[in-house]
């Protein structure tokens, strides 16, 4: 079984992990014989507010989730919040350290660079929080041109929409390009915009 949580945090914005969220699950729902679990994680489990003021209700906490394999942390106004808050940088080292694959949408990357997760590495963010990322990780190889950035054990992805490439991205790595093509499809998600 691959476990994926997608963090949520009160001001996470509200496409950057249900965007993720969407092709993930779809994945997990639809072909079934893949083995993927996919939830929902915050620090406890009380009503989350997100950034325009959706509230959802987290499927575990962190204590509760168990081994991921990978981690979705969701950007939004929140995370100058949590970038400072010690207690969500220790989880998130932790979750790391246990070897989840880390990765993050838009300025989820933010809270990412005050970890050290990107020290050293490539990495995007939404296009106007890159004089930000660089102040938090200044060795960072930021890609502003970049949807997203693969290096690894750290995956970002660029503003909101971008979400959604890198979840179907993550399915082409963790099972097939063929399988990523079906989710793809059944989500009709057409990348190129209408205006």
């Amino acid at each position: 079984m691959t476990r994926i949580g997608i963090a949520l945090f009160d001001g996470a914005e509200e496409l950057d992990w249900a965007g993720p969220w969407e092709v993930l699950a779809a994945w997990a729902k639809q072909w079934p014989d893949d083995g993927v679990e996919v939830f929902t994680v915050a620090a406890s489990d009380e009503p989350v507010t997100c950034a325009k003021g959706l509230r959802v209700l987290p499927d575990r906490t962190w204590a509760d989730a168990g081994k991921l394999d990978v981690l979705v942390y969701p950007g939004g106004r929140g995370t100058g919040r949590e970038l400072k808050d010690d207690s969500v940088l220790v989880w998130l080292r932790s979750t790391r350290e246990s070897g989840t694959l880390m990765t993050s949408v838009c300025t989820g990357a933010l809270v990412f660079a005050a970890t050290g997760f990107l020290r050293d590495r490539p990495a995007t963010t939404y296009w106007s929080a890159f004089d930000e990322l660089r102040a938090l990780e200044p060795t960072v190889d930021a890609r502003p041109d970049d949807r997203f950035v693969d290096s690894g054990e750290v995956i970002t992805a660029a503003g909101v929409s971008a979400g959604i490439d890198m979840a179907l991205h993550l399915v082409a790595r963790l099972h097939s390009v063929e399988r990523a093509r079906d989710v793809r499809r059944y989500i009709q998600y057409d990348p190129e915009p209408p205006v």
